[in-house]
């Protein structure tokens, strides 16, 4: 008997747990998936693990969900899972499904918080475990781990003789600690007697082959399907998640035109967010222009909401818009153009589930507001593409694509493989062919929701209490041409970034002059004006975010501040604050703000600014050092150099006037300014590796040692 899979709607990084039952001949096999899902990106917008808070990038977040937190109805694990109810997000969910379409196996995910750690002691050996989890970029478990986590590191005399597992981790070499919480929590297991079917597997979004990571390694949890439980494959079979009925639109159907919403599962991240608002941009200016990037400045206003409120180090997370370009193109290829604008209700064919999809809008407004359209399909999805194939020419192309992973890079190096872009490239040779054999619910399936785009905001809370700016680097990526489609052409397709450039399109909506300066950036047209033209007169759906990601509650403090990038954005926001404490006759501590860009006339950042701010608050007490890594050819000079020649007074803020140390901007720069410091430390204090890690840990702990980075 087959059991429905109901789901729980996650955050960011939850644990997951899914449970597999299979009837074989003789005996009946519980195949049970434990899955803890612990994301930090990077994937995203997106998409990107190991980003510590405070920017919860959400591409395994989960931006849309009510603000009410689910419980168990049982906190006994191997109960639930005997119950097989839950389901799972992200791969979790993939590999449930897939687990079932070729195994005819079913799957209950859900939240591990929900249930009792103990409990897994009670699993029988006929049950087996899947643990997926991510690691924060210092090591560390996110809340939702932290009951499995306290209790293998306090239990140490429970055996889970019983226990049989596999572990899979989530992770980002570019941080120290990769993929630390799954060598621990296997580590633990194996001391307490389970027996781990496979070796661990790990993903690596340092350069971004988390996807393929997973492919292969499940692959393995498949092979071990097959090989150690005897189980027989299924010719596929697809069974749609969505059911889609047309309707009459009338006045008294509530109609969802593509505004954002945002239902965060548990209180305590429902507290974190503000509402989304419709905020009115106010200023907007380029602070560099060249022909392949620009930085933007943007002012919103908050006037218009007296409930909104923001504090120095806080974010703004917007919520995007697809292109033109893509929306029609997707559009074409599935054949919808003449159904645009036709209602559509959308209906959950498991009831016990949860549609994040609106239940009835269009399918024009899903593609340019709620689906993410322009994330790259994966491997995976286009071995799936191949069973709708229109013609056994596209069916061969997405197999061969599917099925070699050289292929696929090959590719990736001159396209970006969106929807629509794939499934037009896989009917080139006969385009009159429309891709109607694909089920509209898979295609709501695959393509993953909308998410905001997380920004520092630039400015002080004090200083401009109701017009906080953001800074937004606007950048085009160029490959290579495809030497067999476009022989002649010396250059290949532009990607550009979703948030960035439509926040790029609003701009020069605001300053067409603009647009001849960096013709090859404005390439690409938006729905200025939003759903039902909520966005007209220069407008964006935005929300605010609390951060920890703050400055010391006295003002005499000493900082040390470390920036590359549009990381200075918050440091800005500092100093204006700093700098009015100080005109109000507030006692300033000393400052030392290290900023690195590649060169100083093309992309200092705010550098007028700085050197007024270095001004009202005094030489002595703000020192700025720069770093310029394209300034001279052969000589590339980065901000952690400089913060190694300044080792001697870097050493003295820290250890003897207890400065509070900040990071902002990639966790490659993050890390190894980490690394340089920590090298700074141990080596006048003759520290050996464990003695620096836990000085380290306790300044972070007391909010002394602060990070807000992205991958």
């Amino acid at each position: 008997m087959t059991l429905p899979i109901s789901k729980v709607v996650l955050e960011r990084t939850l644990p997951q747990l899914i449970h597999i039952e299979h009837a074989l001949t003789l005996d009946d096999i519980a195949v049970l998936l434990f899955i803890a899902l612990c994301s930090a990106g990077y994937f995203c917008n997106g998409r990107l693990w190991n980003k510590p808070n405070p920017y919860d990038h959400l591409w395994y977040e989960r931006p849309q969900g009510t603000a009410t937190s689910t419980s168990a109805a049982t906190r006994d694990i191997s109960k639930k899972m005997s119950d097989a109810s839950g389901t799972a997000e992200g791969f979790a969910n993939r590999l449930a499904r897939e687990c079932h379409s070729r195994f005819s196996l079913s799957a209950m995910a859900a939240d591990l918080s929900d249930y009792d750690p103990s409990t897994i002691a009670s699993l029988s050996e006929k049950q087996y475990l899947v643990f997926i989890l991510s690691t924060y970029g210092e090591g560390d478990p996110s809340d939702n781990t932290s009951g499995i986590w306290n209790w293998l590191h306090q239990t140490s005399q429970t055996s889970l003789g019983n226990v049989r597992y596999m572990a899979f981790g989530l992770g980002n070499s570019s941080y120290k600690f990769y993929n630390r919480v799954v060598d621990v929590i296997v580590d633990a297991l194996d001391k307490r007697g389970a027996v781990a079917l496979l070796p661990v597997g790990k993903a690596d979004d340092c350069k971004g082959g988390t996807e393929e990571d997973f492919m292969t390694w499940k692959e393995k949890v498949l092979e071990c399907f097959r090989e150690k439980l005897n189980l027989q494959e299924q010719d596929f079979q697809y069974e749609p998640k969505y059911t889609i009925e047309n309707m009459l639109p009338s006045p008294e159907v509530l109609l969802d035109s593509g505004e954002p919403f945002w239902r965060p599962e548990h209180r305590k991240a429902a507290d974190t967010y503000s509402p989304i608002r419709t905020l009115p941009v106010k200023i907007s200016k380029d602070l560099l222009s060249t022909s392949q990037r620009s930085c933007l400045h943007m002012e919103l206003d908050l006037s218009p909401y007296p409930e909104l409120k923001y504090r120095t180090g806080d974010h703004l997370a917007v919520w995007p818009i697809n292109p033109d370009a893509e929306v029609d193109l997707l559009l074409s290829v599935l054949g919808f153009e003449d159904r645009k604008e036709k209602v559509i209700r959308i209906a959950l064919t498991d009831v016990s589930m949860r549609n994040k999809l609106p239940s009835i809008t269009t399918i024009e407004a899903l593609f340019r507001y709620h689906l993410d359209i322009c994330a790259p399909v994966s491997r995976e999805t286009i071995l799936t593409l191949c069973h709708f194939a229109p013609s056994s020419s596209a069916q061969e192309f997405l197999t061969q694509l599917g099925k070699s992973k050289i292929k696929y890079a090959q590719v990736q190096k001159t396209r970006q493989i969106t929807m629509g872009r794939l499934l037009q490239l896989a009917i080139q040779n006969s385009p009159a062919t429309p891709w109607s054999t694909i089920p509209f619910s898979f295609i709501l399936e695959t393509l993953p929701l909308m998410m905001p785009r997380y920004y520092s905001i630039s400015s002080s809370s004090i200083v401009s209490p109701r017009q906080p700016s953001i800074t937004a680097m606007v950048s085009v990526t160029q490959l290579a041409a495809d030497a067999i489609t476009a022989p002649n052409d010396l250059s290949g397709e532009r990607i550009f970034g979703l948030a960035t450039n439509y926040l790029l399109a609003l701009s020069r909506f605001l300053h067409p002059e603009a647009c001849t300066i960096q013709p090859d950036l404005y390439a690409l047209t938006y729905d200025l004006e939003g759903p039902n033209k909520v966005l007209e007169g220069a407008k964006i759906h935005a929300m605010i975010r609390r951060s920890k990601f703050k400055l010391p509650a006295a003002p005499a403090s000493p900082l040390i501040m470390i920036a590359a990038g549009t990381g200075v954005a918050p440091f800005r926001a500092f100093l204006q604050e700093c700098a009015r404490l100080k005109t109000l006759g507030k006692a300033v501590g000393s400052m030392q703000l290290f900023f690195g860009c590649r060169r100083e006339e093309e992309d200092f950042l705010y550098q007028e600014e700085l050197m007024r701010l270095q001004e009202e608050l005094g030489k002595g007490t703000l020192q700025i050092v720069t770093a310029f890594s394209r300034e001279k050819a052969g000589e590339k000079i980065y901000v952690q150099d400089r913060v190694m020649e300044n080792r001697e007074m870097v050493y003295e803020m820290l250890m003897e006037k207890d400065a509070t140390l900040y990071i902002c901007g990639s966790a490659a720069m993050g890390r190894e300014v980490a690394a340089v410091v920590g090298k700074i430390v141990r080596e006048r204090r003759q520290w050996n590796d464990q003695e620096l890690k836990g000085w380290m840990e306790q300044r972070k702990k007391t909010r002394r040692w602060q990070e807000d980075m992205w991958a």
